[in-house]
């Protein structure tokens, strides 16, 4: 299965995909190219990141809202409303954007990017795209009376609590785990797609996990599908995907081309991995999958026409290609 790139009459480029989707109970319904090598989720892996937060018992403690949840579990796009969400959960724990160790960078909505540089104002912490995850860590530190200044450490009692919760996703042992580090800082773990997809299965489902876990992958659930802006960001694909199914699919990607969803009409997960990497293929090839299994129709298909077929446009606007999953 693959992703081309075509230029007038010609396919100029072409990105190979992987795939795995299947149910709870580990029925196959899709396996495209090597599903048992490990691919590191990226950011893909923040919605299990965040139900480990929940089921810590930190939104009790903290009193976190939908919105709250929605950014910890998402890759926000730096628009206004991200930010006042970040630091709102900043706020219930008592500390500041200081406290971020995620980096800096310019916000990837375009107009708040292109606002703060016609003020002169240098990117914070808290513009980057996983300031919401970082926040509900440390929500996690407090509630654990853990150093928030070492929480990057795979060592940290935080990292430990999220890493075995997301182990116990992909029936996986965290200890076997390949570990990297991630664009923010924090360890990332690497599974198999095959393993992932039963993550997404398992958060569409609920199925085949303990009723404490199921109970958090529930609340982040509910939240994503409730405020998807604040997962990405308005006009941004994964936002667009859930609203568009209409709180059918729950969609989260990564870098590096992951991808991952859960299928809540049709009980089952789907993970992908774009194998060089190039971020443009993911969309269209995720939503032409989705659609072979039945999780989207023609109507939501069109809704989202713009990633199902992205235009190729040259420097001064014209239209010379396009992007499309075969």
């Amino acid at each position: 299965m693959i992703v081309e790139v075509t230029r007038g009459n010609l396919v100029e480029s072409v990105h190979h995909v992987a795939a795995f989707a299947c149910t709870a109970n580990g029925d196959v319904l899709l396996e495209s190219g090597d599903a048992d090598s490990p691919v590191y989720l990226r950011s893909a892996a923040k919605p299990f990141i965040a139900a480990a937060i929940i089921a810590a018992g930190v939104s009790e403690r903290f009193a976190l809202d939908e919105r709250e949840i929605a950014v910890m579990a998402g890759s926000h796009s730096g628009q206004l409303f991200h930010l006042n969400a970040v630091r709102s959960i900043l706020r219930k724990i008592g500390m500041d954007e200081s406290a971020l160790l995620c980096g800096a960078h310019y916000p990837y909505n375009e107009k708040a990017m292109l606002a703060m540089l016609k003020r002169g104002e240098p990117p914070r912490a808290i513009h980057n795209n996983c300031s919401g995850k970082h926040a509900g860590i440390l929500a996690l530190c407090r509630l654990l009376d853990a150093d928030t200044a070492t929480y990057l450490e795979p060592g940290h009692p935080a990292q430990r609590l999220i890493l075995a919760f997301c182990a116990r996703m992909c029936d996986e042992d965290p200890q076997q785990w390949p570990l990297g580090v991630d664009g923010c800082g924090i360890p990332v773990y690497a599974t198999s797609l095959r393993r992932a997809a039963l993550s997404f299965a398992r958060l569409a489902t609920l199925e085949g996990v303990d009723a404490a876990d199921a109970a958090a992958l529930a609340a982040v659930r509910a939240a994503m599908l409730a405020r998807p802006e604040y997962v990405a960001g308005m006009g941004e694909f994964d936002t667009e995907l859930m609203r568009s199914s209409r709180g059918s699919v729950l969609s989260k990607g990564g870098a590096e081309g992951v991808h991952g969803a859960a299928v809540l009409s049709l009980g089952f997960g789907f993970t992908s991995k774009v194998l060089d990497g190039t971020a443009r293929a993911r969309a269209p090839f995720s939503l032409a999958s989705l659609q072979r299994l039945g999780a989207l129709s023609a109507e939501q298909m069109e809704r989202l026409a713009r990633f199902v077929h992205p235009v190729v446009y040259n420097r001064a606007g014209r239209a010379v290609g396009e992007i499309r999953s075969i």
